[in-house]
């Protein structure tokens, strides 16, 4: 009896093993909490440090915050690059060789333009606007007439000229953080770029196959706007940015509501905010098309 007892002790005391040896339901994740739309006034509910919501036919201010703070813009810059090549109306069908003045010594960003290879400067506009490639700008800015410093000479001029008179341009690629502007002047320096056929056309390319000169390799590049590429947009002009001073910025002229709006997001950090962004604004505008009269938001 007493070894029968101390047999179902033992398996007892095994079977406690056993279980104990399973592994711990895992605990469900709590699915992460989606950002409002709004905040308590009804406004868009942005994580961007500064933003700006314009109604491009009016002129009026939808939405505002922090719209006069001055930032570095990074490949925003792009978009006045290409207007100051196309304004000195130089051939578009002439070849440009990429130098090694056109490297990037300062952030270090790679290009799949090779050294040495001859591009014409139509492609080298349609490469910087729709891949953001720096190299490719840059080049663009050394075969201005008189280089590199000529062209930015022309960049602050038009800027000047436009009655931007807290934008400043030091190169041609946006990689220095001297290139800044505020969301209020970058909201008009879109309007300006939305008047060139091209680069309404580029910007908002969502992809683009280029054959590299010397090898025929085929390169494709896509639009570094995911809302280009998504299609659920009516994009006129699109230019995103970053460097490591500027964070996530992104402009676009864009149809909402059947109205042409400009906005304009500056310094999101998050990988995904600008987009984040954009359409908590697109969305706020469509629930709220009498916003577009023209009335003033401020945040």
């Amino acid at each position: 009896m007493k070894r029968l007892a101390a047999l179902l002790a033992a398996l007892a005391l095994a079977s406690t093993a056993i279980a104990a040896d399973k592994p711990a339901p895992r605990a469900k994740a709590k699915p992460a909490r989606a950002i409002a739309d709004v905040d308590r006034d009804g406004d868009p509910n942005l994580k961007s440090t500064a933003a700006l919501v314009l109604d491009a036919n009016t002129g009026e201010t939808l939405f505002a915050k922090n719209a006069d703070a001055v930032h570095p813009i990074a490949s925003i810059t792009k978009l006045m690059t290409a207007m100051v090549v196309l304004d000195a109306k130089l051939p578009l069908d002439e070849p440009v060789q990429i130098s090694t003045e056109d490297l990037d010594l300062l952030k270090g960003t790679k290009s799949r333009l090779p050294v040495g290879a001859h591009f014409r400067r139509d492609d080298l506009i349609r490469i910087a606007l729709v891949a953001s490639d720096n190299r490719a700008a840059a080049a663009l800015g050394r075969a201005y007439p008189g280089g590199i410093e000529a062209f930015v000479e022309a960049m602050n001029a038009k800027a000047r000229l436009m009655g931007l008179d807290s934008t400043r341009f030091v190169d041609s690629s946006g990689l220095a953080p001297g290139n800044v502007s505020s969301p209020a002047e970058l909201a008009r320096l879109v309007a300006e770029a939305s008047k060139y056929e091209i680069i309404r056309e580029y910007s908002t390319t969502p992809a683009l196959d280029v054959t590299l000169p010397d090898t025929g390799r085929k390169v494709n590049y896509v639009n570094t706007n995911a809302l280009v590429r998504a299609g659920d947009w009516k994009i006129g002009v699109s230019k995103t940015g970053y460097i490591s001073e500027s964070g996530k910025c992104l402009v676009m002229q864009a149809l909402i509501a059947n109205t042409p709006v400009v906005i304009v997001l500056l310094d999101s950090w998050g990988r995904l905010t600008r987009i984040g962004d954009a359409n908590r604004i697109k969305r706020w505008l469509e629930k709220n098309p009498a916003r577009l009269a023209g009335a003033l938001r401020a945040g």
